[in-house]
């Protein structure tokens, strides 16, 4: 399936979420619960030894050199090297009759680590990720044991490191384990996979492929497509296929296309948005006349007779959803408005009129703030069947309060483009730097991002 929607993240954003995962890593690591250790062994001409490290304190874990790189149709690599820790204990020894008990400082040297990332979407099309490999390497343990009995735990120092060795090696890996299922998968769900936008139309994010690394950037397609709240059915057009540029100045990038703009107009037809009325009620006070049969008599006659001095209304549709369409110059549609006018008779009861039929121009202005699309579209000139002769001055002043109605109410929507549509952000994500491009069949959105921990 096509995407109406592509989120594209550049190496500059890895390098910018890897800077804040391995803070949060560094942290977890500093927190490793180590176990007591044990173990007897025999030295030559001296006997079995037995020692015993309990009361494990990890002081401090650096990661002060690490990178993320892209492996194309695999996922992500995470690589740190020269990492250190330093963590202190006790000890007890025991031979034959012979028995002493201490403290240690150990100190673990260049350490390397790879992790590899797996990336994924589950059923409800939301991203999974999770760990497909990992691999830690200690090339240095060194223990510094305090007492009186030197020659004794040096006896055990060779397999005291060791141990440490082996240890660390096993634990590093399950606390990446458990940190990327634990934290880094919760943190990726909070991605809004369907938004309600408002009580009539909500918005879907869902993925429609697992994320795909290139050599230089990890696509994210998602479905982008706008629904009524009430009853979600087909569309009756699809997206076509999205490509976007090879562009790699900012950290993330946004692909909106001609369809996922096309499907708000849909959802919001049919949700019954795309009607209103008109009244005299709504008619600037500066305008010089009313909505009534005797103002309109004046190119249609039969008006005054049939209903004398009347009240009127217009009721303002769209027959089908406008269709949008996406340029290098813009985003326009051209919409057709149906204005059907009514006679409001004593009874409160319409009596059709007329119909009259409606099409403009419209061009929009996009931006981004806050992490949503706000928008606003500046509507040109009306179109439309001419009056006849003797009321065309009237016709021509009521099509353009129509048409100023039209802009305000049925197309422009000021207040919901004015709130604007959520973009597809995780929580506490805040874009800067904000770049807009139009394209054909798509509009382009660049950003850098900032993470605001809680």
């Amino acid at each position: 399936t096509n995407p109406g929607f592509v989120v594209r993240i550049t190496q500059a954003g890895l390098d910018y979420a890897h800077q804040q995962a391995i803070k949060f890593l560094e942290q977890e690591l500093g927190q490793l619960k180590l176990q007591d250790i044990s173990g007897d062994f025999r030295v030559l001409r001296v006997g079995k030894v037995h020692y015993e490290i309990s009361r494990l304190y990890l002081r401090s874990f650096h990661l002060p050199h690490s990178s993320i790189s892209l492996v194309p149709s695999v996922g992500l690599q995470v690589s740190i090297s020269n990492a250190f820790a330093e963590l202190d204990g006790n000890w007890r020894v025991k031979l034959y009759f012979i028995r002493d008990h201490g403290s240690f400082e150990l100190k673990v040297e260049n350490v390397y680590i790879k992790i590899s990332l797996q990336l994924g979407s589950d059923a409800l099309g939301k991203p999974t990720i999770d760990t497909s490999a990992c691999s830690t390497h200690i090339s240095r343990v060194h223990v510094h044991f305090s007492g009186k009995l030197g020659w004794l735990y040096n006896l055990f120092h060779g397999a005291v490191e060791s141990r440490f060795r082996k240890l660390l090696e096993k634990q590093v890996c399950e606390s990446v384990a458990k940190s990327v299922r634990g934290e880094l998968q919760p943190y990726l769900r909070t991605l809004p996979v369907t938004a309600k936008i408002d009580a009539r139309t909500g918005i879907d994010y869902s993925l429609v492929a697992s994320p795909a690394a290139t050599a230089q950037s990890l696509d994210v397609d998602l479905k982008g497509e706008f629904f009524p709240l009430a009853h979600r059915s087909a569309l009756p057009f699809s997206p076509l296929p999205l490509a976007l540029p090879p562009d790699h100045s900012h950290m993330v990038y946004f692909g909106a296309s001609s369809y996922f703009f096309s499907t708000a107009a849909f959802a919001y037809h049919a949700a019954g948005a795309l009607v209103f009325d008109v009244t005299d009620a709504v008619i600037p006070k500066s305008v010089e006349f009313h909505l009534n049969t005797t103002t309109f008599s004046a190119f249609i006659p039969q008006l005054e007779k049939m209903y004398p001095n009347t009240p009127m209304k217009f009721r303002l549709s769209a027959p089908s959803a406008p269709f949008l369409s996406i340029g290098p110059q813009g985003l326009s549609l051209q919409p057709v408005v149906d204005v059907q006018a009514y006679a409001i008779l004593p009874s409160s009861s319409p009596a059709p009129l007329f119909l009259l039929s409606l099409v403009r121009n419209v061009s929009a202005v996009i931006d981004v703030r806050s992490g949503h699309l706000v928008g606003s579209l500046n509507v040109g000139r009306y179109g439309g069947e001419q009056p006849g002769a003797g009321g065309g001055g009237c016709l021509l002043r009521t099509a353009q309060l129509l048409s100023l109605q039209l802009s305000s109410h049925l197309l422009s929507f000021p207040e919901r483009l004015d709130q604007g549509f959520p973009l597809p952000l995780p929580d506490r994500i805040q874009l800067s730097k904000i770049l807009v491009r139009f394209h054909q069949n798509f509009l382009l959105l660049g950003a850098d991002v900032r993470y605001h921990p809680r």
